[in-house]
């Protein structure tokens, strides 16, 4: 009935916009109820507060894994505005979106692979506009899934990765597609930004500051081997754990996970974020 009712209230002003400015047929409102009525049957089972839901699971012992998307820097309210996205992409938006109390979160773990990759517009220090920013798009698959546009890729940004370990309060950093540096003699980490003379360690929340920083980088030997293959942190190569080490030490976050492949088994565990 409440459906009905709320058809009815809004579809005249439809049906007028479709006969008069379009020159289509109006719509039929009981086919309409009709349908959609059969559509409420199917999903009632699954109606209801998730919030209290997954309060419930909390007060029984269970764990709960929260999936954040979107990088922290397109958060809405502390990312590279105006190049955002229209929600909290923030660790806190966890709680936001699901109705649960930041006092239930014990574990924070960021996601970053282990080069830069942006897409669309907005401020990107450490982009690499050259041939070496086609050798990381080409190596990584950096194109997107569904228009194949190729995505803006640039070395590590610890001092983005730092503001991201701040605003989500990290315990943990997985990083991924280590493998795709393979091939790289030597690898950049990007350590702070130089700005009209001055050295920023701090991610400038102004983007037309941003927009003028150029990278201070660090440089670090590549591995030069396949690290496909490899199923633990020790079999590693020395200048691939050397990199790994880095990445910590500049980002202030213990690393937890690392990737060498797309596979779930080329994931190597290097401390239980969830024991």
């Amino acid at each position: 009935e409440v459906f009905a009712r709320k058809v009815d209230e809004v579809l005249p002003e439809k049906n007028f916009l479709l006969e008069k400015f379009f020159g289509k047929a109006p719509l039929d409102r009981d086919a309409i109820v009709e349908e959609y009525s059969a559509y409420a049957e199917t999903l009632a089972r699954y109606r209801g507060c998730a919030s209290t839901l997954l309060d419930r699971e909390i007060r029984a012992g269970r764990n709960l894994l929260f999936e954040g998307a979107q990088g922290a820097l397109l958060d809405i309210d502390h990312g590279t505005y105006p190049f955002v996205t229209s929600s909290s992409t923030v660790a806190g938006g966890a709680c936001i979106g699901t109705g649960i109390g930041p006092r239930h979160i014990d574990q924070v773990i960021g996601i970053s692979k282990a080069y830069v990759t942006r897409v669309g517009s907005g401020p990107f220090p450490t982009e690499l506009d050259d041939e070496m920013g086609d050798a990381l798009r080409n190596a990584g698959q950096e194109f997107g899934s569904t228009t194949g546009r190729p995505r803006r890729c640039g070395w590590f940004d610890a001092v983005a990765l730092r503001e991201a370990v701040r605003t989500s309060g990290l315990t943990g950093l997985a990083i991924t597609k280590l493998d795709v540096l393979n091939e790289l003699e030597t690898i950049k980490i990007c350590t702070g930004y130089s700005y009209r003379g001055d050295l920023l360690e701090e991610f400038p929340r102004d983007f037309e500051i941003l927009s003028e920083c150029k990278p201070v980088y660090e440089q670090l030997d590549g591995w030069g081997s396949d690290i496909s293959g490899v199923r633990s942190l020790e079999e590693l190569p020395a200048a691939a754990r050397s990199y790994l080490d880095r990445l910590a030490e500049v980002t202030g976050c213990p690393l937890v996970l690392v990737s060498v492949g797309p596979r779930r088994d080329q994931t190597i565990q290097i401390s239980n974020p969830f024991a």
